[in-house]
């Protein structure tokens, strides 16, 4: 069984680099070999802050754009979110994500590409850990962290050094282990 993996770009601003930093850890995940390796972007689905008039656990949406967006979570198998931080904590468009649906997340893996300044987006992640244990989602200790994410864009391309590499392949190594044991 190949395990379906989605890469998911948790900034939505305009002037955001996560896409760029999100193409590079797909890339990884297209040729690690364990996973059909999907590139999801939060900005695609234009969520509006949570309009849905039932609770998520019940599954009755309304919106359309709460449909497609449950289907594309309950497709994955494990996740790899691509974060910035915002003010020491995660993106209002990931944090309403999450919210969005709830059954959907349960019982699979997530892990963390996080980029920023000089914490490289690590408070936000540790922040996002606990929000994703309240949808029954197992963080990944393993992730690839940013710091300085604007020294490491070039030309339009996210240049990884050798730390961020090797995490790379840990991290998949890691979702690979998880998907597999929770599938």
């Amino acid at each position: 069984m190949t395990l379906r993996l989605h890469t998911i770009v948790a900034s939505t601003r305009p002037g955001r680099v996560g896409p760029t930093v999100a193409r590079w850890f797909h890339e990884r995940a297209t040729t690690h070999g364990a996973f059909d390796a999907h590139l999801v972007d939060l900005a695609e689905f234009a969520l509006p802050v949570y309009d849905e008039p039932n609770h998520p656990r019940m599954r009755k949406y309304e919106h359309a754009h709460t449909r497609k967006w449950s289907e594309s979570v309950a497709a994955a198998d494990a996740y790899v979110l691509v974060t910035p931080e915002y003010n020491f904590g995660p993106t209002p468009a990931l944090l309403n994500a999450l919210n969005f649906v709830y059954s959907e997340w349960g019982y699979k893996p997530a892990a963390f590409v996080s980029y920023g300044g000089i914490s490289g987006g690590i408070r936000a992640v540790q922040m996002t850990k606990q929000i994703l244990t309240t949808l029954k989602v197992m963080p990944i200790l393993e992730a690839v962290v940013v710091p300085f994410v604007a020294q490491q864009i070039k030309d339009g391309a996210f240049v990884p050094n050798d730390i961020q590499t090797a995490a790379a392949k840990e991290v998949l190594d890691e979702l690979q282990k998880w998907a597999g044991a929770l599938c």
